[in-house]
């Protein structure tokens, strides 16, 4: 007789200073929301409506850590990002209401096998490979909102072996985090237990084995992975 699959162990993001850790819905990734990494990506600064791409939940790494570097791609891109956490959901949200869904917030490293991305682009096919691999969404731990706010402003940054590669400021964001989330939830049905990955500064670049990866957001604490 065929034996049905165990169900997968839910993917739990610790709460920093205590509490139930937070369980992993979805992940959503928004591109190109700062307009320096737009330019040094080659497309247009303006303020365009968002696009957004997924992850799957389970490549999120929750704390960080050793990774192995992925199979299929000699050139692995960092990409730091600020990441909210959401405890309320819905469909066409406002924005003027928006942030009543958020739970938190956290600091994310969106990794990305760039050379995969460049070659998909280059035949209108989708990112998936490119971005949804195995561990490819590094988070710390959430903070809620109720302890920090609501961040509009605040370093972001990201530094490898010790050299910085990505820096800016939260003010930067093309779209803010309530018109993020309101313009997403006119495309799906946004619920407790999302991620969103809300974009990156310029400065964007390449990973090898034994690089060690150390990011931040004032006021979020940071995230540390290294490449094995």
């Amino acid at each position: 007789m065929d034996t049905v699959p165990p169900i997968p162990a839910p993917v739990l993001v610790p709460v920093k200073e205590g509490g139930d850790p937070f369980p992993v819905r979805r992940i959503y990734c928004v591109g190109r929301n700062y307009a320096d990494h737009a330019l040094e990506m080659g497309g247009d600064p303006r303020r365009d409506p968002p696009f957004f791409f997924g992850k799957p939940r389970d490549t999120a790494v929750p704390g960080g850590g050793t990774l192995d570097y992925p199979p299929a791609t000699s050139n692995l891109h960092h990409e730091v990002e600020l990441v909210v956490a959401l405890g309320r959901g819905g469909s066409a949200i406002p924005v003027e209401s928006a942030l009543d869904c958020v739970f938190g917030y956290a600091v994310g490293i969106d990794l990305t096998r760039r050379d995969l991305q460049a070659r998909a682009k280059e035949k209108g096919q989708p990112w998936e490979m490119a971005k949804g691999f195995d561990r490819s969404a590094p988070v710390s731990p959430i903070v809620p909102a109720s302890r920090c706010g609501h961040p509009r402003s605040g370093a972001i940054w990201l530094s490898v072996n010790g050299e910085s590669r990505q820096k800016g400021d939260l003010s930067q964001m093309t779209w803010s985090v309530a018109e993020i989330i309101a313009h997403l939830s006119t495309f799906v049905t946004l619920a407790p237990g999302d991620l969103i990955f809300t974009g990156t500064p310029a400065g964007v670049g390449a990973l090898v084995k034994g690089d060690r990866v150390r990011c931040g957001i004032d006021g979020l604490g940071e995230l540390e992975i290294a490449l094995a």
